[in-house]
């Protein structure tokens, strides 16, 4: 390979001298994809480029991700494919090329971020020794599928010596207890044989019964061939079980295993932990650090709960499931219930809100709430209260426990490590990929953001966790074009702190998507009118178009309009006021449509959140100085789940569309409120919903960095619409597909239960708990995130 491009580069001496000489008069120290490939695009259509096109030197330049100068070489990193990368320095004097390490690349580009720290010696962090021998997934396009790829190697693995597999999993099977309960199997099954011949048995008494028998009717009866409750509530089901368990003691494979597995009792209480931001089932959206990941853990936790009653309910046990989330205790709770240290779970029987104070050094109470970016100091002595706590509640340790964001996966780690449970985590969003470079000038975003005890938090958890669930491959692992959030771990450098050579490996099979849904009861398609309460369609038309109660800004003047709905957190990332910039620069968007929206709050003074304060300073700018007045609508954010509903579907009546502008949306939970509404949706093309909409069939995709080319498609869209009204309808009808066939709660529950099984069970059936990396990860957390957390950087430096 590196003998083709030098040739190339070679031949093509004078068109390379003079695209670098385009590079450098850009005045730019890093090069991102974006840039690299305009002014490569525009070199090789002038006539100084033309033969460049198509060229080895050209093609490497195409997948080029990054690149800077130093001295007289321009430095490459190259993204060959997902997760596939090289490295390249190209001297444009001498012009010649060579094949660079990670180490050197990233060493290079810290001396030009931090040139007072050259010569200063810099700690390396390398996961990659520990993952050696364990399975790993070869296909960029198996990423996310992690527990089939599991599933597959290990049956191969360990059953290929049938009596020793076998016995092992005799024995778990002797050993499965749920709440002290014996399940399963009896004492009176003394091994793996007689495990066989007692399956044997109970098929044959089995056969003779009636099909939709009870277990409590043949319990007596299997109880002394050997089996205890279990296997199912009925004969029928007792007999498929057990068939799953019998295939696999005659001829083992993933399939039969996943079967069977995902048939065991073996979840019975679940801990989810979302320490930050302001937790609670009413009056809290839209505060700050509150918003998309509140609603998702709700619905999750009613979702689970169903799952788990249905589950145990078909597997014949008559059992109680417990769901607890731990966040914070904020005692000046602001209105909020977030004073309250237990809360039920409205539409759940028995899950609960269990929140927890931070304690300051002296162990006092702190009242105030704290932003996400300033919680690490609190965090450790936080997960000692709710491991204490938990173990109260359910009166012993629980059996799965959740993370969320980078916060909550830190104390999940510290809680399942402690405790032997299996982990979970989910980012919903990793900061890394938000802020531009915020790992190379990591020191520029300390005060604000202490990004430094953040990527160390989620550098231990990511790899501490049993297996890590995502809402979409993109998540993982980005595009051809672009990296995963993910994979941005896989390698970076905070100069002067460490350098991370082997972070996180997106082809470890811990990768899985779980893709979430929406509420159905509340997020539901317009056309249903029978669902649609009155007065709250009155409600809604008054906040949209009438005098309101409370604050709001414009009044629509053209009441025949489609409308157009933003609905957010006021956050820079989600580019509300880039939406505002969009529409007041275009007429004919104007022409075509209102704008609603929904967000934040309109006094800038009234926020503690300095970055929503400036939105919303600038969305006021942006209204005054295009005198917009007229034609949007500004409404402060709506923490009623069932009001947000409907105004999802009165925008759907105006037969108008959702408008998701962000610069980078993890998943997008409110693309998919929108679409199970019936409403056509527009969404960035950077992150989730790219995978969640299929462009130009259940809606379109936009691209936050060009305005106007986004700002057009929605006006060709409309403009089709109102000449061909079936144009609206047939994304509308697309969008409630598309979300009925893979983003509901209920395939999310399902899923991440068996998952749940499935990794618990190898974890039991392999000892793979990878020792050594933990050992690592322990003395990275002592040496490394508590200083960090208790001091700041100056203790490290």
């Amino acid at each position: 390979m590196h003998v083709e491009f030098e040739r190339s580069l070679q031949d093509h001496r004078d068109e390379v001298y003079l695209l670098i000489r385009r590079l450098r008069e850009s005045d730019k120290t890093f090069f991102l994809r974006s840039d690299l490939q305009r002014i490569l695009q525009e070199f090789c259509e002038s006539e100084s480029g033309r033969y460049l096109a198509g060229t080895p030197i050209y093609r490497l330049l195409g997948a080029v991700q990054e690149a800077f100068f130093r001295d007289s070489a321009i430095y490459l990193d190259v993204r060959w494919h997902v997760a596939q990368r090289s490295f390249w320095c190209v001297h444009s004097e001498e012009m010649s090329s060579r094949e660079i390490s990670l180490n050197e690349f990233l060493r290079v580009k810290e001396q030009i971020a931090a040139p007072h720290l050259e010569e200063m010696p810099t700690l390396e962090i390398d996961m990659g020794p520990f993952e050696r021998g364990f399975p790993r997934l070869r296909d960029s396009r198996s990423i996310g599928q992690g527990v089939e790829f599991l599933n597959r190697y290990l049956c191969n693995r360990l059953f290929q010596d049938m009596d020793s597999g076998g016995q092992r999993l005799f024995k778990f099977l002797q050993l499965h207890r749920l709440s002290g309960q014996q399940l399963m199997l009896n004492s009176s099954i003394a091994d793996l044989e007689a495990l066989r011949t007692a399956l044997q048995n109970a098929d044959e008494f089995l056969s003779r019964q009636p099909q939709d028998l009870s277990w409590k009717d043949i319990s007596t009866e299997m109880a002394h061939l050997g089996f205890e409750s279990g296997w199912g509530k009925s004969v029928a089901r007792v007999r498929e079980t057990m068939r799953f368990l019998s295939e696999i003691l005659e001829a083992p494979g993933p399939d039969s295993v996943a079967r069977f597995l995902g048939r065991i009792p073996m979840i019975l209480n679940i801990a989810i932990l979302s320490p930050h931001g302001y937790f609670g089932q009413s009056g809290v959206l839209g505060k700050p650090d509150t918003g998309g990941q509140v609603v998702y853990i709700l619905d999750q936790v009613r979702a689970l709960e169903r799952e788990m009653y249905e589950f145990f309910d078909n597997q014949g046990l008559d059992v109680e499931p417990q769901i607890l989330v731990l966040t914070r205790l904020i005692p000046n709770a602001e209105g909020t219930t977030c004073n309250e240290p237990v809360e039920p779970i409205v539409g759940t029987r028995n899950a609960r809100i269990l929140r927890i104070p931070f304690r300051n050094q002296k162990g006092e109470i702190i009242d105030e709430w704290i932003s996400r970016f300033h919680v690490w100091p609190y965090l450790e002595r936080f997960a000692m209260e709710c491991s204490r706590e938990m173990i109260a509640a359910f009166g012993g340790r629980p059996d799965f426990i959740i993370g969320n964001y980078s916060d909550g996966n830190l104390v999940a780690s510290l809680l399942a490590h402690r405790q032997g449970v299996t982990q979970c985590n989910i980012a919903h969003a990793l900061e890394k990929s938000k802020y531009l470079y915020s790992d190379l000038y990591w020191r520029d975003h300390e005060g604000e953001h202490n990004f430094a005890c953040q990527y160390t938090a989620d550098l231990i958890s990511m790899n501490t966790a049993d297996f890590i669930i995502t809402s979409t491959y993109q998540e993982i692992a980005g595009t051809e074009e672009s990296v995963g959030q993910y994979e941005s771990y896989q390698a970076f450098s905070m100069p002067g702190l460490y350098r991370v050579v082997y972070g996180i490996d997106v082809f470890d099979p811990k990768f899985n998507i779980v893709s979430p849904g929406a509420d159905t009861s509340v997020f539901f398609p317009y056309s249903r009118s029978e669902h649609r309460p009155k007065e709250l369609v009155s409600m809604v038309d008054d906040l949209i178009h009438g005098d309101s109660d409370s604050p709001v800004r414009g009044r629509l003047e053209d009441r025949s309009k489609p409308i157009l709905l933003a609905m957010s957190r006021l956050d820079y990332v989600k580019n509300v006021s880039g939406l505002l910039q969009w529409f007041a620069a275009d007429e004919r968007l104007q022409q075509e449509a209102n704008l609603v929206i929904v967000g934040g709050q309109l006094d800038p003074a009234a926020s503690t959140d300095q970055e929503e304060a400036d939105q919303i300073r600038q969305i006021h700018a942006l209204m005054d100085e295009a005198n917009l007045d007229n034609r949007v609508r500004w409404i402060p954010m709506q923490s009623d789940k069932r009001l947000v509903g409907e105004i999802y579907r009165c925008v759907a009546d105006t037969r108008g569309a959702f408008i998701q502008p962000a610069l980078f949306e993890a998943f997008g939970l409110t693309v998919i409120e929108a679409m199970s509404s019936g409403l056509p949706t527009f969404a960035t093309c950077y992150g989730g919903p790219l995978e969640t909409i299929e462009d130009g069939i259940s809606g379109f995709h936009i691209d936050p960095n060009d305005g106007a080319a986004s700002a057009a498609r929605i006006a060709a869209f409309l403009e089709r619409c109102r000449e061909e009204p079936g144009c609206w309808d047939d994304v509308s009808h697309a969008g409630l597909q598309r979300v009925a066939a893979h983003y509901t709660w209920k395939l999310y529950a399902n899923r991440l239960l068996k998952l749940a099984r499935i990794y618990g069970f190898w974890k039991y059936f392999t000892k793979i708990d990878r020792q050594e990396n933990r050992r690592y990860l322990e003395m990275f957390y002592s040496l490394m995130y508590r200083p960090l957390a208790q001091h700041g950087p100056s203790q490290t430096d």
